[in-house]
C-alpha cells in the first residue's frame, strides 16, 4: 500500500471528515460513529494507539493555525530534531529539501526567516505537506479537502506518494478522486462503494 492514494468522496455532510477523524485516532468503537479501525486486520490496544513515538497517522486538516512566533527554519529544525532524533547527520539537507518542496507547492513563495504566524493558509498547508513528506515517519497521511488549500494539489499528492506514504484524502475534486488508486464512496455516513 505504500505510495498509494485513496480518495474518499461523497456530498457535503456525508461523513468524509468524520471517517478521517476515526482513522486519525485509530477508533476502537469509542467515537460517535462506533467504528473500529484495524491495522493489518488486528485490533490495537491503547499502548499502540497512543504511542507518540511510532505515530502511525499524520493529519493535515483544512485549517493550519500556528501559535508559536518562530521562523520557518526554526520550525523545520525543531520538527526534524523531534521526529528524526537529536543527532541528525544531514539536518541541513533535510530542512533545505523540505523548504524547497514547500515553496514548490505554495502559490506565493516565502523565505526561511518568515515567521510561521505570517504564512498564508496556502503557505501553511504547503509547509505542513512538505514537513510530512520529508520529516514525518508516519506511514499514513490523512488530508481533508486538499482542494481548499491554495496549493498545487496534484504535486502535493505526488510528493506524499513518492515519500512512500499511504495518502487518504477526502475530496470534492473529481480529478483528484479519479486519479487516486482507490476510491471510497460515502453516502449519509455509510460506505456505499469501495
Amino acid at each position: 500500500m505504500q505510495g498509494k492514494v485513496i480518495s474518499i468522496v461523497g456530498p457535503t455532510g456525508s461523513g468524509k471528515s468524520r471517517l478521517l477523524a476515526d482513522i486519525e485516532c485509530l477508533a476502537q468503537e469509542d467515537t460517535p460513529t462506533k467504528r473500529q479501525i484495524l491495522i493489518d486486520d488486528e485490533i490495537l490496544d491503547d499502548e499502540a494507539r497512543f504511542n507518540l513515538e511510532g505515530k502511525l497517522v499524520a493529519q493535515l486538516s483544512q485549517n493550519m493555525n500556528f501559535i508559536m512566533d518562530i521562523t520557518v527554519e526554526d520550525f523545520l529544525t525543531m520538527h526534524a530534531k523531534v521526529r528524526l532524533g537529536k543527532e541528525i547527520e544531514n539536518e541541513k539537507a533535510i530542512i533545505a529539501k523540505c523548504f524547497s518542496m514547500a515553496n514548490e507547492l505554495a502559490g506565493e513563495k516565502f523565505t526561511l526567516d518568515t515567521k510561521v504566524t505570517q504564512l498564508s493558509g496556502g503557505q501553511s498547508r504547503a509547509l505542513m505537506i512538505a514537513d510530512v513528506a520529508c520529516i514525518s515517519s508516519s506511514p499514513i497521511v490523512l488530508i481533508d479537502e486538499i482542494e481548499n488549500a491554495g496549493i498545487d494539489r496534484q504535486k502535493a499528492i505526488k510528493c506524499l506518494a513518492k515519500s512512500e506514504k499511504i495518502v487518504i484524502m477526502s475530496t470534492h475534486d473529481p480529478l483528484l478522486a479519479l486519479n487516486a488508486d482507490k476510491r471510497i464512496v460515502i453516502k449519509m455516513a455509510e460506505l456505499v462503494k469501495l
